[in-house]
């Protein structure tokens, strides 16, 4: 079994910033990927950022420029700096990893991002 724990979430202004982290714990060896997704209000859950082992990154287009997803391979966790935050971009965000080709999820983190 794979765990995802995410950290960072919270109630922030439009323009401002966050960091929202992601540490991954149990069986993870022969892990492909990790990545974020967000589920807004009424929304289907979506994909924000992934990062493979290899150091490929993919970005939806509303997260280009504006989000920035990292590793830390010694700490087993992955990160989503995200500036200019934009009130569409409330959601609960999910931290999910391909581990031998099936899917973790964590239990995700809730960013607010209102005046």
């Amino acid at each position: 079994q794979v765990q995802l724990v995410e950290s960072g979430g919270g109630l922030v202004q439009p323009g401002g910033s966050l960091r929202l982290s992601c540490a991954a714990s149990g069986s993870i060896f022969g892990i492909r990927a990790m990545g974020w997704y967000r589920q807004g209000p009424g929304n289907a859950r979506e994909l924000v950022a992934t990062l493979t082992t290899s150091g490929t990154t993919t970005y939806a287009d509303s997260a280009k420029g504006r989000f920035t997803i990292s590793s830390d391979n010694a700490k087993n966790t992955v990160y989503l700096q995200m500036n200019s935050l934009k009130p569409e971009d409330t959601a609960v965000y999910y931290c999910n990893a391909d581990v031998m080709y099936r899917d973790y999820w964590g239990k995700g983190t809730l960013v607010s991002v209102s005046s």
